[in-house]
């Protein structure tokens, strides 16, 4: 029995393993990654290019339109827009009222008919001083041939009249009648419609014109 103390004896710690330092807790979650802290590594963010000359060109494109090129896109307007109120006779015949409402241009109209040949004189004016001429805008050149294109347009009707000759009655000139009318409601439209958009700085895009105006340019 006294030999079982003996065989206890070494599984007891020494003084040098007592001595001997262990790592404390301290130590251990030193080296262990903090837990609310991310080891993902983010990358920055991308700086963003300053503006390219692209960017630049691309919003001086969209500057409103100048003030003379509105003035001068609404003016070629007022070419086969005089022209085209001779379609309108038999609607002033047939109802006076509506002369009324064109009379504050009438001292402008009789300004343009007293001239000698005014309606060859502005056409050609438009045609070779502003659509043939570089030195307008687009915006200018456009419009304006659109007016040459619509008042070209005006003296088919009168060349057909001449040829057939309908006369004063029978179905021949009721059909006239019908046409003129429509021709003239048309012309007014279009007036009305292209002047306010030049006025706005908006480009006009006439039915049965405009494509015969871009085709030209």
């Amino acid at each position: 029995m006294a030999s079982i103390p003996l065989l206890r004896l070494p599984l007891l710690p020494t003084a040098k393993t007592l001595n001997k330092p262990y790592p404390t807790t301290s130590h251990v979650t030193a080296r262990l990654p903090h837990p609310l802290k991310s080891t993902f590594k983010i990358p920055p963010l991308p700086k963003t290019p300053p503006p390219s000359n692209s960017t630049a060109i691309t919003r001086m494109s969209h500057s409103p339109t100048p003030a003379t090129d509105r003035l001068i896109s609404a003016v070629a307007y007022f070419l086969p827009f005089f022209n085209g109120l001779q379609y309108g006779r038999h609607l002033f015949m047939q109802y006076p009222v509506l002369g009324s409402v064109f009379e504050p241009i009438l001292p402008l109209l009789s300004l343009y008919r007293s001239v000698p040949y005014a309606s060859f004189v502005a056409f050609f004016a438009l045609y070779l001083g502003v659509v043939r001429n570089p030195s307008f805008s687009r915006y200018v050149r456009f419009n304006s041939m659109q007016a040459v294109v619509l008042d070209v347009l005006l003296v088919v009707p009168l060349l057909v009249q001449r040829i057939f000759n309908p006369g004063r009655a029978g179905v021949g000139y009721r059909l006239m009648v019908m046409g003129h009318n429509a021709l003239f409601v048309f012309v007014v439209f279009c007036f009305l419609y292209s002047l306010g958009c030049c006025l706005l700085g908006r480009t006009p895009y006439l039915p049965l014109v405009a494509d015969a105006a871009g085709r030209q340019l």
